[in-house]
């Protein structure tokens, strides 16, 4: 199913979640008031953080560039653990044993926020408490998945070894995690911004911001011909603006996924996943009273791998194991992988005081947002949060995660060389069909041109404006992606995901 309606998500694909989307955006502002805090992003993590300040008595106001929800909160599969990307034995090499037994206590404080918000405001979010299924097909995995039994466990999870594994997929061992769930995001989120702007608070959509300016110890944000001013700016866009430290310790990977109908209703009734890399996984959602099943995988890094391949493979694996009627959905979305496996929430190393991020979620977006919201709350106001220190951006990690910082940057530093040099030059654009696009040679000027169903031929510099790399044509979700800090354009320039501030140059074709 495509997008129906205009830029409500930051792809051409449409999520199951996208139809809930509504514009909130609440009234005029005043540019004399200096407010508390700015809060850039209107995802999860912007929302929770402003309704948290709200209620803590500050003045705040949410800056969003398109519609809440339009980043990775309206693409995420909405799954809700207390197990990670990052498992309990990596925590618990690369950190130690008392790191991991807070990444557990902060999984669980996360979800109890939610659950609480949903109970409070009577959220009606399709939230629902589920098992959680993690599996293993062969040898090596089984020992992996012992082991994280065992750290998961000394951690503090609630975790069993299982006879099933929910889904119909042939496996060896498998482990059943207590106490996990979903929810429809997109309505969580609407509900929390409505009691926000319930409480005074503002909001602000389609308000793209240019320029951030610290002086006298006011941050000052720019957008189009608007200024507003607050002590403390944070960034909950993923990666923050321009040239920082997160763009060295994160690296931008997309994720698929699909919404199936099934022949039958062998639908699984909790949240599994395999173990491979990248692995699968599967819950079912109900929506209007139809029930789909969502399955994900085939992550790659953004702008390098092929999506529509990744979109066929996904396919291919779902019916192998499972009778398809119809693919309903199928959307991708934008996730970042920090280097040591922990994310990176507090103020933002090397930048002007009281300036915050939230970043390196990895495929766990939902409970770190959260728990992000509750930790620059409390730092915001002045409350000492136990997990601070361990998720603290200015963390020194020499071991940890130094393999991943090497490869990644070596990756990105290759991108800055070889997308000059090595791309094939065309004479024309005959080979480009409707529909497409391509970095292309004209006259001896690299070009990134569109052609759409009409004909008509836009043309874009294809140098991002964040760090100089050469972006490339996503044709699944008709963007300009950049392959080294997973900044993202439409087709017509404009910026849909950070970190860059600027859109891609036009180019007037003669």
């Amino acid at each position: 199913m495509q997008n129906s309606s205009n830029n409500n998500r930051d792809g051409s694909n449409e999520s199951p979640w996208q139809s809930a989307m509504q514009s909130l955006q609440a009234g005029t502002i005043d540019e004399a008031v200096i407010y508390d805090t700015i809060v850039i992003g209107g995802g999860i993590t912007g929302i929770t953080l402003a309704l948290m300040l709200r209620r803590a008595g500050q003045r705040c106001i949410v800056l969003e560039a398109a519609r809440i929800g339009f980043g990775t909160t309206g693409g995420t599969s909405a799954h809700l653990n207390t197990f990670f990307d990052a498992t309990y034995p990596e925590i618990e090499s690369d950190f130690g044993a008392d790191a991991a037994k807070l990444v557990a206590e902060s999984g669980k404080e996360a979800m109890a926020i939610i659950a609480g918000f949903v109970n409070e405001l009577g959220i009606d979010c399709d939230y629902e408490s589920k098992a959680g299924f993690l599996f293993s097909e062969q040898e090596k995995e089984t020992k992996q998945l012992m082991e994280i039994l065992e750290s998961s466990r000394n951690a503090g999870i609630e975790v069993t070894e299982y006879t099933d594994n929910d889904v119909p997929v042939p496996f060896e061992m498998a482990l059943r995690f207590a106490d996990q769930a979903q929810f429809h995001p997109v309505k969580y989120i609407n509900a929390l911004a409505r009691e926000f702007m319930d409480q005074g608070g503002h909001l602000l959509e389609d308000t793209f911001v240019e320029e951030t300016v610290f002086e006298d110890g006011f941050h000052t944000v720019q957008f189009g011909d608007r200024t507003v001013k607050a002590a403390n700016l944070v960034y909950a866009t993923h990666i923050p603006p321009g040239i920082n430290l997160m763009n060295f310790t994160c690296a931008p990977y997309r994720s698929y996924v699909l919404g199936v109908k099934l022949r039958w209703e062998n639908y699984p009734s909790g949240l599994s996943y395999d173990m491979q890399e990248p692995y699968h996984y599967f819950r079912t959602h109900v929506l209007n009273g139809q029930k789909y099943l969502i399955v994900g995988g085939e992550d790659h890094k953004t702008g390098h791998g092929d999506p529509e391949a990744a979109f066929q493979d996904l396919e291919i694996y779902v019916r192998k194991y499972y009778e398809v009627e119809e693919v309903a959905f199928r959307w991708s979305s934008q996730y970042y992988v920090p280097v040591d496996g922990l994310p990176y929430i507090g103020q933002l190393p090397m930048a002007a005081d009281q300036t915050y991020v939230a970043t390196g979620f990895n495929g766990n977006g939902m409970i770190f947002g959260t728990l992000s919201a509750k930790i620059i709350c409390d730092e915001i106001m002045g409350i000492e949060n136990k997990y601070a220190s361990l998720f603290n951006p200015s963390r020194i990690k020499p071991v940890a995660g130094f393999n991943e910082f090497v490869r990644e940057n070596a990756d990105v530093a290759w991108h800055f060389i070889a997308d000059r040099f090595s791309a094939e030059d065309l004479d024309s654009l005959s080979e480009l069909n409707f529909g497409e696009g391509m970095v292309a040679d004209l006259k001896g000027e690299r070009v990134a041109v569109y052609k759409d169903e009409q004909g008509r031929i836009t043309a874009l510099s294809p140098t991002c404006t964040h760090a100089g790399c050469t972006v490339v044509f996503n044709a699944v979700e008709k963007s300009w992606d950049c392959p080294c800090h997973g900044g993202r354009y439409d087709l017509s320039g404009r910026v849909i995901t950070g970190p860059p501030t600027r859109g891609l140059e036009k180019i007037q074709l003669e």
